[in-house]
Parts: structure tokens; C-alpha cells; sequence
């Protein structure tokens, strides 16, 4: 199966072709810049070692999207999500915690970050 074409990174002024949104150098960039603007705090710090820690743990004992196994579909939890979030004063006890699927996380968040369901 073919390839899709390389494409411009979109950072302003940047030529260098990517398969991503961004090359290597504009990506770390841009990621910084989203930590420290769009989130509003620093990601390592909120989630650091410890985090991955409890998300690894959590994931082996729950490896299914548990929204698509509420509706009768076994799909693979890919990512940990907090019920209530940190920054509305949760934590990271397994009582806040539930594996979803991408599809179910971004459904949760709209993919700008509120909760919709």
C-alpha cells in the first residue's frame, strides 16, 4: 500500500517536507508552546513518573475501553482518562480513573479539552 505524500510543515516560513503537522524541530516547539498557552500548566510536572506508574497498572487490570464494554463492544483501552479532572481538584485514585479507546476520549472531550459526555 502506498504512502500519502510528505507534505510542508506548517510552521510560518518552514520548507522542510513531514508525514506529521509539523517537522521534528517545530514539533517540540509547538508542543511547548501548547503546554504553556493552550493547557495552562506543565504537563511533566502533572503528569510524571508516578503517573505512568499508576496509568500501567491501571491498564493491565483494565485493557478494555470501558464505554464501548458498557455497550456490548470489546475494544483495547489505549489511553487512561480522569473522571474528574485534575484541574478540578481530582487525583489520580483508580475510584477517578477509567481506560477508554481514542474514539471514546475524544468523544469525552470534543477534542478542545471540556467534557461532553
Amino acid at each position: 500500500m502506498p504512502y500519502k505524500p510528505k507534505r510542508s510543515c506548517r510552521y510560518s516560513g518552514c520548507s522542510k517536507l513531514t508525514d506529521d503537522v509539523y517537522c521534528e524541530e517545530h514539533k517540540k516547539l509547538m508542543n511547548r508552546h501548547y503546554d504553556s498557552f493552550q493547557r495552562g500548566y506543565n504537563g511533566s510536572e502533572r503528569y510524571g513518573g508516578n503517573w505512568r506508574k499508576i496509568r500501567n497498572c491501571y491498564i493491565k487490570r483494565h485493557p478494555l475501553c470501558e464505554h464501548c464494554f458498557a455497550e456490548g463492544r470489546c475494544v483495547t483501552a489505549n489511553l487512561v482518562h480522569h473522571i474528574k479532572p485534575l484541574s478540578q481538584g481530582g487525583t489520580h485514585d483508580e475510584i477517578n480513573l477509567m481506560s477508554l479507546c481514542y474514539s471514546c476520549h475524544e468523544k469525552i472531550h470534543g477534542g478542545r479539552g471540556g467534557q461532553n459526555l
